[in-house]
């Protein structure tokens, strides 16, 4: 996947993004890819005012596994300059489309370039913080989409983006004050009664808190009503199941505070949604303008499912399954949660919106995650997974014309 192109333009001063997109295709297939980071580093300290090299740099350095370096680099980037072209669209483009990114990891903003790399939409990246607010001069642009993930420090950040955006003369989509409401607790407060919706009652608790519950001083009554043992606790801020645990007992949550130095932590009760056969079945689906669409299915013998380590690659019957669901999605699972789909759409009301989710026993549709930043791709092995290019080409085509319903539509302001 270092194909001698990808190497001229890490090599080459001032060239192009190369983008998160591409090199993560590379780092997915499992690619080398320190060549091409040395040489992004060398371009960079070569050329200081290389923007492109800085950026493209981070991306390879987090993909490597070296998170921090990769963001001290990525605070040089935006430092150097904070608007960014991404790489040219697919087929001639109609559209001029802005987005708002911050800093922060692959978990820190919707991961667009993957939605767009088949469209006839041209971007750029405009990259704001606390300390570098929205320029007043910013490239023409037909539609701005608001690409920042709710977290603990975007709180800030999500605030002034919408006090910036009061009255902007472009329509926004993806307004920053719904994706606020998307932590863990406040997607709970959100949903909590949604039509044919189980989202657990997750809480938010201080490390003291934690430990009188594994203490035996608190009840888990007093925090979760009507929940017991086992529960499910993670880190704030934590996604992709780090340091996800489901503890039996008290004396499992005293095992785990022990062995985690976060301040604050996430808890809900544990559901089994494992089918009459044992296995957990977990959706990713998209809301793009309220429309649902699947992109993957995994299948596990463990609640904590991901599709990396489903074991997907080496099951034919798994993937035959997913194959399955894909193609009667819209017959099947749609339809029988129309009405729970329809009423989190309202209710959270971002035209793209993902979800992670199961069924449960009873049928209704079970809640584990909403969230504006979910990765959703076509870079699974074609060969092997000759279903899901078409799939995600629906995604793909939904998310591009969404952009250009919004661009023929009025400017839209700030919710009351």
């Amino acid at each position: 996947m270092i194909t001698p192109e990808l190497v001229d333009a890490a090599a080459t001063p001032h060239a192009p993004l190369i983008g998160a997109a591409a090199l993560m295709r590379c780092a997915f297939y499992r690619a080398d890819l320190r060549p091409i980071g040395e040489l992004l580093l060398a371009r960079a300290q070569a050329n200081p005012d290389d923007a492109n090299a800085w950026l493209d740099a981070s991306f390879v350095l987090q993909l490597l596994g070296q998170r921090a370096a990769g963001l001290d680099v990525q605070a040089h980037a935006l430092a150097t300059r904070s608007l960014y072209v991404l790489p040219a669209p697919a087929r001639t483009p109609t559209l001029n489309l802005l987005v708002l990114m911050g800093p922060g990891d692959f978990m820190a903003n919707t991961p667009i370039e993957f939605l767009l790399q088949t469209s006839d939409i041209a971007a750029h990246v405009q990259y704001v913080t606390l300390d570098l607010p929205l320029p007043e001069q910013v490239p023409d642009h037909d539609v701005l989409f608001v690409a920042l993930a709710q977290s603990d420090a975007n709180v800030p950040l999500l605030r002034d983006v919408a006090q910036m955006l009061d009255g902007w003369p472009r329509p926004v989509v993806n307004r920053p004050e719904q994706i606020a409401h998307l932590s863990r607790d406040g997607a709970h407060a959100k949903l909590d009664g949604a039509a044919g919706v189980l989202m657990p009652r997750t809480v938010r608790v201080a490390r003291a808190t934690a430990a009188q519950l594994a203490d035996g001083v608190l009840d888990v009554q007093a925090l979760l009503p009507g929940a017991a043992f086992p529960l499910i606790v993670r880190p704030l801020d934590s996604h992709a199941g780090t340091d996800l645990q489901k503890v039996a007992d008290a004396a499992a949550l005293r095992d785990y505070l022990a062995a985690q130095p976060s301040g604050e932590f996430y808890l809900a009760p544990f559901v089994d949604y494992s089918g009459p056969d044992g296995q957990f079945r977990k959706y990713r689906i998209v809301l793009i303008d309220g429309q649902p669409f699947i992109c993957h299915l995994a299948i596990s013998s463990h609640w904590m499912v991901h599709y990396l380590n489903a074991g997907m690659d080496d099951s034919a019957a798994k993937r035959a399954e997913e194959a399955a669901g894909m193609a009667g999605f819209d017959a099947g699972f749609a339809r029988r949660h129309a009405g729970a789909l329809a009423d989190i759409d309202a209710r959270i009301g971002l035209p793209y919106l993902g979800i992670d989710c199961a069924e449960t026993r009873d049928g209704r549709l079970l809640i584990f995650e909403v969230d504006n930043a979910m990765v959703v791709h076509a870079m699974d092995d074609p060969g092997k997974y000759p279903y899901k290019g078409p799939a995600m080409e629906k995604v793909f085509r939904a998310f591009e014309a969404m952009l250009h319903r919004a661009a023929g539509a009025a400017p839209n302001a700030a919710p009351d």
